[in-house]
């Protein structure tokens, strides 16, 4: 009889480089602190980052980003303030797991996207109806997709 050896599951862990997707602008009028925040914002309404997400340590986005420990944890502070994180002093910061978050930045994001469609409509000379009619044929095509 034949033996069979039984191998131990393989275990994977998936590492997300958050680092790499922020980026600090010193030529941006914005306070540094206010760039990481909507970054993050925007990482977690697109779903980049997803609930739950271990985020990076104050001090580590800060040599990350190259910038001071205070600048990361006014962020952090403003994203807890927000909702957008939860803090467990000692242990981390993840993304937030609720209270209609996602939906919030979601909306957020349509929002900005709609404002830029109506002004390239602007700029292409389409009245709010043309710019209404083409969203709809969108929508359409995306439905029988």
């Amino acid at each position: 009889m034949a033996q069979v050896a039984l191998r131990e599951p393989t275990v994977y862990t998936q590492y997300v480089d958050m680092h790499g997707a922020l980026v600090i602008s010193q030529a941006d009028s914005r306070p540094m602190y206010v760039q990481i925040v909507e970054q993050v914002k925007q990482r977690v309404a697109v779903g980049d980052w997803p609930p739950g997400l271990e985020l990076p340590s104050i001090r580590e986005l800060a040599v990350a980003l190259q910038v001071s420990v205070i600048t990361v944890k006014r962020a952090y502070l403003e994203l807890e303030r927000e909702g957008v994180i939860v803090t467990r002093h000692g242990k981390g910061s993840w993304v937030s797991e609720g209270s209609g978050l996602g939906r919030e930045l979601v909306e957020a994001e349509l929002l900005g996207h709609l404002d830029r469609a109506v002004l390239v409509g602007e700029r292409l000379g389409l009245t709010s109806a043309e710019v209404a009619d083409r969203l709809h044929e969108r929508w359409q095509r995306r439905q029988e997709d």
